[in-house]
């Protein structure tokens, strides 16, 4: 049996990669599940994560994914390696794409990191990073309200220009020339925070990274890219459904989706 491409999330942020992907690898098929009755995972702590991240991935694996990509960042930063233990097909996970892309950005050597508390805790950001470059300078911030906010589609309210604003402050006085958006959710605030940085400093988005990093891992693995189904078809899952995901999932695919609610 075609197997198909499986992306994991903490809720329905993560489907700005599925956005993405079917912009680069068009007819894939795609099962996506977004853990919405326990979003967000950024305030939790790292073994409630693993916990979470592991029932994600086994619930994609038992769904037919041939490939999972952990498209949740928190997940990324704590819970990788049981994540990779558990699955016996490939895992691509957003920390690595991300920060590669940042360093081969950066001119001055002041990279920006902003994500959830758990994902900045961790400190797997500046690990990639200076894994890369010792010298470079990394400076993270945590913002916990943008997930929230995202999810209220609260994208264009004034509040959350001033909340971004603030959050931002301390990187841009420390002159960063390039931010990594460490979170899905934060794609959907992309032009506010671009706007609040500044013009000169550089976004890596990091659904775009992972996005790029998939198509260039399929290309160059032919053997599991020939194992994924091509009929264009896409499930997507959440651990709980209401009126307001739907209408985020509307907005974030910019189309009418049919979301599937599993128990617990």
């Amino acid at each position: 049996m075609s197997a198909m491409i499986g992306i994991f999330d903490s809720g329905i942020g993560g489907l700005t990669l599925v956005r993405a992907l079917k912009q680069r690898l068009v007819d894939y098929d795609i099962v996506y599940f977004g853990d919405t009755a326990r979003s967000p995972y950024g305030t939790k702590s790292p073994q409630r994560v693993n916990t979470c991240a592991l029932e994600g991935t086994e619930f994609l694996l038992n769904q037919g994914a041939g490939v999972i990509v952990v498209a949740c960042n928190t997940a990324s930063s704590v819970a990788i390696q049981p994540i990779m233990q558990r699955s016996r097909v490939p895992v691509i996970e957003s920390i690595t794409p991300a920060a590669a892309m940042a360093v081969e950005s950066s001119a001055n050597l002041r990279i920006g990191v902003i994500g959830t508390p758990t994902t900045v805790a961790s400190g797997e950001y500046e690990k990639k990073i200076q894994a890369l470059g010792a010298q470079i300078k990394v400076i993270s911030a945590a913002c916990p309200l943008l997930v929230p906010l995202v999810e209220e589609r609260w994208l264009k309210k004034p509040e959350t220009n001033r909340i971004v604003k603030k959050y931002l402050h301390p990187l841009k006085v420390r002159q960063i020339d390039t931010l990594i958006l460490g979170c899905t959710h934060y794609s959907l605030l992309k032009k506010t925070i671009q706007m609040k940085i500044g013009r000169r400093v550089k976004i890596i988005d990091s659904v775009a990274a992972v996005a790029e990093n998939l198509k260039d891992y399929l290309q160059a693995h032919g053997q599991v890219a020939a194992s994924l189904s091509k009929d264009g078809r896409m499930r997507l899952f959440v651990s709980d459904l209401t009126d307001q995901i739907e209408n985020s999932a509307k907005m974030i695919l910019r189309r009418n989706v049919r979301l599937e609610a599993v128990g617990d």
